[in-house]
């Protein structure tokens, strides 16, 4: 039964700023809306810039006193696990808002929500092993101490727990948090807001702005930030880089890129089939691992477009509120006309398409998946964050690796292959930070492997590990000659 989508409504857009709760002043242009029916559900809203400079002098301020980051690294810990356990408490709330305002359906961003407190227990850990002095004689120790005020952007798409990752990390680290969600998506980072700022951790160690690129900006270029993390798109990353290059601030980047898959000739096509279908449906195609390119061993071509149609035919696209659906619409109505329009180029240049889920009947930004044939790959090179994807053929290993090594490659490639040391070797040919054999899921590929930024879909590294020591500096205190 699809929710009755009337009996919702999203709390009002809620600053956090230096202790207080705050109205953000400035009226946007856009709204978020019920990606479900298009209707306009609040307006957008940002933070003026007076509120981002208290914001800005709050965090110097702590970072300058020493209020968090001078505080035992268990007791950081402890308060960590405190907000985990009250995070519990919200995660229907947050999965609820997050499937209301992005489409993505509700079963997804519940299980989503559950890794939330997950994020804040493993930064606890990594507050207690990592945040302490390494000795290297009687004389000699190693610190890892915070680089100071940390902003942190987060993306639109599965907005609660990159939040939940990228803050749980920084404050683990001993930075103060000032965090700017994505303007189609600020609801699910309020919830978490509430609950940190509920938590008696003191004024300034946890800020929430509101705003677009330009809010992001002003906080990435003032001099009081000393860290940036940020996760999006190839256009804001480049922008990101080049305001924290000015200071030479840390700054980590997350970035879409074009995801191959390859099929090998020896790959079970109906288990490759179940993938292709996962990595093009899940969160509707506008995920960081979802699939850009399917790159098939020429005979296995049409057995496999043929499987793919099949279990297309049982995805149930639908209102996002609903468990029946396995597959909403897309987040608004710009992005929508973005991927309508590549799509409509593909076949401009001679592709073919290829569909067979049946559509529902809403009046919302809906996509069916979408198969795309015949086309060249000088053509497809380009990031398609939705459910449309191109497929190629190749003829031999070597050519699917050159097929998938081609610009603007993303953060993960998928091989379907029957011999997994074959599929192994192959993947050492890919140049992207992660390849998973044999399956697509959600929750990549283990909770402690990293993410690292190749070429142009990323910088730096992100993970359990990697982005609490990203928050932190080494530094090495001792008597000479020690």
């Amino acid at each position: 039964m699809i929710r009755d989508v009337n009996s919702l409504h999203l709390d009002p857009q809620v600053d956090y700023i230096d202790g207080q709760t705050l109205t953000p002043m400035v009226k946007l242009h856009a709204s978020i809306s019920n990606p479900n029916t298009h209707e306009p559900l609040q307006q957008q809203r940002a933070t003026a810039e007076n509120f981002l400079d208290n914001a800005l002098a709050a965090a110097e301020r702590v970072h300058r006193t020493g209020v968090w980051r001078t505080i035992a690294a268990d007791e950081r810990a402890d308060r960590l696990e405190q907000i985990a356990d009250e995070l519990e408490k919200r995660l229907e709330d947050i999965a609820v808002v997050e499937a209301l305002t992005t489409g993505i359906v509700i079963r997804q961003t519940r299980a989503l929500a559950r890794l939330i407190p997950m994020e804040f227990r493993q930064a606890a850990r990594q507050a207690r092993q990592g945040g302490k002095s390494l000795s290297l004689s009687a004389k000699v120790d190693v610190q890892r101490p915070p680089w100071g005020p940390a902003v942190l952007l987060t993306p639109w798409s599965a907005s609660a727990v990159s939040a939940a990752h990228k803050v749980a990390s920084a404050l683990a680290a001993g930075c103060p948090v000032i965090l700017k969600a994505s303007e189609w998506s600020p609801h699910a980072a309020g919830i978490l807001a509430e609950v940190i700022t509920g938590s008696d951790l003191p004024a300034g160690v946890f800020q929430l702005v509101h705003g677009g690129a330009d809010v992001g900006a002003y906080l990435v270029q003032d001099p009081r930030c000393k860290v940036v993390s940020f996760s999006g798109g190839v256009v804001g990353g480049q922008a990101v880089a080049q305001a924290c290059a000015v200071d030479l601030k840390p700054v980590q980047l997350e970035l879409y890129g074009a995801n191959p898959m390859l099929v090998l000739q020896d790959a079970d096509l109906d288990l490759a089939a179940e993938g292709v279908v996962t990595a093009l449906t899940a969160l509707n195609g506008q995920w960081n691992r979802g699939l850009s390119r399917l790159l098939v061993h020429r005979s296995l071509y049409h057995g496999l477009l043929s499987r793919v149609l099949e279990r297309l035919e049982s995805v149930t696209i639908g209102d996002s509120l609903s468990p029946e659906s396995d597959m909403g619409p897309l987040i608004h109505l710009g992005h929508f006309q973005d991927i309508q329009r590549v799509r409509d180029e593909l076949l401009v240049q001679g592709g073919v398409m290829h569909v067979n889920s049946k559509m529902p009947d809403l009046p919302g930004y809906f996509l069916e998946p979408t198969l795309v044939t015949n086309c060249q790959p000088d053509d497809t090179r380009n990031l398609i964050l939705g459910p449309v994807v191109p497929v190629h053929m190749f003829r031999d290993a070597a050519e699917a690796v050159e097929l998938a090594n081609q610009p603007n490659r993303g953060s993960i490639a998928y091989i379907y292959s029957g011999d997994e040391d074959q599929a192994r070797n192959l993947a050492r040919e890919i140049e992207v930070a992660s390849i998973a054999i044999n399956g697509v899921s959600l929750f990549g590929l283990h909770p402690q492997a990293p993410r690292s930024g190749w070429g142009g879909n990323g910088l730096g590294e992100a993970g359990v590990i990697e982005t609490f020591r990203f928050f932190t500096g080494t530094r090495a205190i001792g008597v000479a000659g020690g």
